[in-house]
């Protein structure tokens, strides 16, 4: 016969005046954390007290009850009801529930009651307050009642509205928290499973890359675009804006690229037709403009419009007020905030009067125009004045020359318009190039307009060196000179057009005219503009009057726009004055020249991304580049990938490196084989086990010829 099962007997409960109660000294808990005793006491006083105390009854020394109970557990609770008392908030004979123990330990009692504690999982949480708020609660009163902040709270609500399926993952222990925090970056709920299951099986899972396939089809808030019409334009326009409420997003991401495009095409138009009216004959207006995209045409020569005399006195006033303020606030090793705003308003008044309108004849600017595009800080940038050729006014034979003395050309019809301003024609383009596909072909050679897109920078960049080193300037023209007077027949291929003709670029990489080297050339190039006479008759005298120094320094300039070290394809080659052979000579002589002048690509702000460079070659250069930069481990790690993401990640691992393709680097230029042994620490953890997902996904890359 089997033997009955002892049966569990549990403690009494009973009610007892709070003034009864003591903390006991056998309460484990010593370390505050969590909920604080105020904040505890608050929600006591909210919802009354969820949990009994568990209390034991205090004996004399003959071991008879005293009429007092003392807490072993549930300190924290006797201390927030302690505070209540107080606060006046609860009477002191306050009946409270308890749980009587007149057997074991009171001190394992404390313990195991804090053993057998278990937090709430993080998304009970999450849909707990997403159920407070479904039931009508404000995000406000949840972060209050809850002692939480209202970021808190909406991060918790961001992640409880991620995918269920996802969700279910999470749960089972199948992500971590900081990838599903990744996840809420958008509410797609079809995406968020798309990308899970791609970075499931190829490995690439990181937080960080899940971030970035979520908004690879997006652009950042920080884009001249987006500063150029404001973030509000675009969301007032129904467009979304993905936000991550756990990092740093810059503003977050534009999700409607249509819309943003159109947007700025709009407000670009506008400003256009706004800037007609002042009279031009043709606007154009683009996002952005390639570099040298003025050359050939004739700029005019305006006169600053006069201050007033209150302009002038506001003028003297700021700049006094700027003096004093740099001379009392000199010496400090950071200036006050309020000093800090105040001299950059200052200073951006002092600008503004800089850059007040010019005034132009009007019968110029009949013929003329002028190009409307957005700076790299979102700003509308006007470039006023420029007469293109079949503009130019005719001069008849019998008639003297106009006052700019070359002014010849096709005679150009005025259209009227009411009011005796002609109407502008009006053209917006987008400036902006596509960077062509490539495939896969580990054989095949970089691609011609690749090659000569790298060239460019390049050719820019030398340009920029070679205006700063006017000894070597006066020697490379001294050197095409004398291979010109005394080697007729020998090397005849010049790396200075002596001419002075500025070569254009058959092929440029988006954002030339933003690039360090560019910006110097123009900032120097106006400088020297504003020291030379208006009139180019007046130039021989101008010169006349220069010091050596000042000569030198200006042929240095001018010597430099004639640069050329561009690479051009062979099927342009044959069409032109070059031979094969005489682009090799160029390109030769300009390796020479990049030595003297000491060039550095990456000082020149050039660097390897995958708009530039890495996703336009095909994957064996881009581990090539990488095995190079970072070592065979960086490489293997992502050999894996198929070419847009090792790309991407091709770009981040090279960052910093000051690797360079071989067209950038100098003819005697040598890269080091970065070691095997590299940091493992510093790689991301994304190596993939599994292959198959990306197996014999490269076959069907199309192959798309460079132009």
């Amino acid at each position: 016969m089997t033997k009955a099962a002892h049966k569990i007997t549990l403690s009494p409960s009973r009610d007892i005046p709070f003034n009864k109660l003591v903390l006991s000294q056998s309460n484990v808990r010593r370390i505050k954390g969590g909920v604080s005793i105020e904040q505890l006491a608050e929600s006591i006083a909210e919802r009354t007290l969820l949990q009994s105390l568990n209390v034991r009854a205090v004996l004399d020394a003959e071991g008879r009850e005293t009429g007092m109970f003392e807490v072993p557990a549930g300190g924290r609770r006797y201390r927030a009801l302690e505070l209540l008392v107080k606060q006046k908030r609860m009477a002191k004979t306050q009946a409270v529930p308890c749980v009587v123990r007149d057997s074991g330990s009171a001190l394992d009692d404390s313990l195991a009651e804090n053993d057998q504690r278990v937090g709430l999982h993080p998304l009970d949480q999450f849909q707990a307050f997403q159920a407070l708020r479904d039931g009508g609660m404000g995000e406000e009163e949840i972060a209050a009642r809850h002692f939480v902040t209202v970021a808190v709270v909406k991060q918790r609500l961001r992640l409880a509205a991620v995918s269920p399926a996802l969700l279910d993952v999470y749960a089972a222990d199948g992500m971590t928290l900081e990838q599903l925090m990744a996840f809420s970056v958008t509410s797609d709920h079809a995406r968020q499973q798309e990308v899970w299951d791609k970075v499931s099986r190829s490995g690439g899972d990181t937080p960080y890359q899940i971030r970035r396939q979520l908004t690879e089809q997006t652009v950042r808030a920080f884009d001249r675009r987006v500063q150029f019409i404001g973030l509000a334009a675009y969301e007032m326009a129904g467009g979304a804006v993905l936000r991550d409420l756990f990092e740093a997003d810059d503003g977050g991401w534009l999700h409607d690229v249509a819309l943003l495009d159109r947007l700025v095409a709009e407000k670009l138009k506008a400003e256009a037709e706004r800037i007609g009216l002042e009279g031009w004959k043709w606007i154009a207006a683009a996002v952005d403009f390639p570099f040298g995209h003025t050359h050939g045409l004739r700029e005019l020569h305006g006169q600053p419009a006069e201050l007033t005399a209150d302009e002038r006195a506001t003028m003297e006033s700021l700049r006094t007020e700027q003096a004093r303020l740099e001379a009392e606030h000199g010496q400090a090793d950071e200036l006050p905030e309020d000093i800090d705003q105040r001299l950059g308003e200052i200073e951006a008044a002092l600008q503004s009067f800089d850059e007040r309108p010019m005034i132009f004849d009007a019968a110029e600017m009949a013929r003329a125009g002028a190009f409307v595009s957005i700076d790299s800080e979102g700003r509308l940038r006007v470039a006023r004045g420029f007469v293109r050729p079949e503009d130019e006014a005719v001069v008849s034979e019998d008639e003297p020359e106009t006052e700019a003395g070359h002014d010849r050309g096709t005679a150009t019809a005025i259209p009227d318009m009411e009011g005796g301003v002609p109407a502008a024609t009006i053209v917006i383009g987008h400036g902006e190039q596509e960077a062509p596909a490539d495939a896969e072909d580990v054989e095949r050679p970089l691609p011609d307009r690749l090659i000569s897109e790298l060239s460019a920078y390049r050719t820019l960049a030398l340009r920029e060196a070679l205006g700063r080193e006017p000894s070597i300037a006066f020697k490379a023209v001294l050197h095409t000179f004398v291979l010109a007077a005394f080697y007729p027949y020998g090397s005849v291929f010049y790396c200075l057009e002596i001419s002075l003709r500025t070569p254009s670029f058959p092929a440029q990489p988006p954002g030339l005219q933003d690039s360090a080297p560019a910006k110097a050339i123009a900032a120097r190039h106006a400088a020297w503009k504003a020291k030379l006479p208006a009139n180019d008759k007046d130039l021989w005298a101008a010169l006349t009057t220069m010091d050596g120094a000042a000569q030198a320094e200006l042929f240095a300039h001018c010597a430099a726009q004639a640069v050329n070290a561009i690479f051009e394809p062979a099927n342009r080659v044959h069409q032109g004055r070059l031979s094969a052979h005489g682009v090799r000579g160029r390109l030769e002589q300009a390796d020479h020249l990049s030595r003297a002048v000491g060039l550095d690509m990456i000082s020149a702000g050039w660097k390897p991304t995958a708009a530039n460079y890495l996703g336009r070659v095909t994957k064996h250069r881009i581990l090539q580049a990488v095995r190079e930069a970072k070592g065979e481990a960086s490489a293997q790690l992502i050999e894996h990938l198929r070419k847009p993401d090792m790309a991407r990640e091709a770009e981040r691992l090279l960052e910093g490196s000051r690797w360079l393709p071989e067209p950038l680097r100098g003819a005697d230029a040598e890269v080091t084989q970065a070691a095997d042994g590299v940091d493992s620490a510093s790689l991301p953890a994304f190596l993939s086990e599994d292959e198959e997902a990306t197996e014999g996904a490269d076959d069907v890359e199309e192959i798309v010829a460079a132009e």
